[in-house]
């Protein structure tokens, strides 16, 4: 996973859901889900961040843990997303 993706995430995750605490440090592998990181509307403003950010577009279907409940999930998303737009270009 590209550490500049995953740096820009923890970032986010950490100033807009943990208001800037560094104290709870975030890890690839941990559910943003479960460990009330994000919640459901947390999940709509990650999505918007993705979008804006990344260039690339989160159909609804997408919006499930498998792609946006670890910031490792997250990295391969993103990556299956660019990589794809890149194909279709």
């Amino acid at each position: 996973m590209p550490a500049t993706i995953a740096n820009e995430l923890r970032s986010f995750i950490v100033d807009n859901f943990l208001f800037g605490d560094t104290s709870r440090p975030v890890s690839d592998d941990v559910s943003l889900i479960e460990s009330g990181i994000v919640d459901s509307t947390g999940i709509l403003e990650l999505v918007a961040f993705l979008e804006e950010r990344y260039g690339i577009a989160v159909a609804d279907a997408e919006i499930i843990p498998a792609n946006l409940d670890t910031i490792s999930s997250l990295c391969a998303y993103i990556d299956r997303k660019t990589t794809a737009g890149v194909r279709a270009a």
